[in-house]
């Protein structure tokens, strides 16, 4: 059986390198987790695709199905689950962040 919603996640996944679902969007983030993940993000320099689950109950619910995370937000990369907001920030500080976004080829200014 199908699900609508994992078929458009994993569209929006192989349709951008770097993703983040999210409340709010990048310009208006609504909760100061996401907003924290964008200001990594922001400043690696990194492009991405702001994700608003908030428009969209069943997105909000189905993200969190399709990666057994119970939390927003969540960052993608290259389709690859990365983590949500304190593993972002952890990784953006050690170094890991940057290191992984060489590593699958997305521009950075790491």
């Amino acid at each position: 059986m199908s699900n609508p919603v994992f078929e458009r996640i994993q569209q929006d996944l192989s349709e951008n390198d770097v993703v983040v679902y999210m409340k709010g969007t990048p310009m208006f983030p609504q909760c100061g987790f996401s907003a924290a993940v964008v200001q990594v993000l922001t400043a690696l320099g990194v492009k991405f695709k702001g994700i608003d689950i908030l428009v969209d109950p069943s997105l909000r619910e189905g993200i969190k199905q399709y990666t057994n995370w119970p939390t927003l937000p969540q960052l993608y990369v290259k389709g690859e689950f990365v983590g949500g907001c304190d593993i972002v920030r952890e990784m953006a500080g050690n170094g890991e962040l940057a290191a992984l976004l060489k590593d699958k080829g997305v521009p950075s200014n790491a």
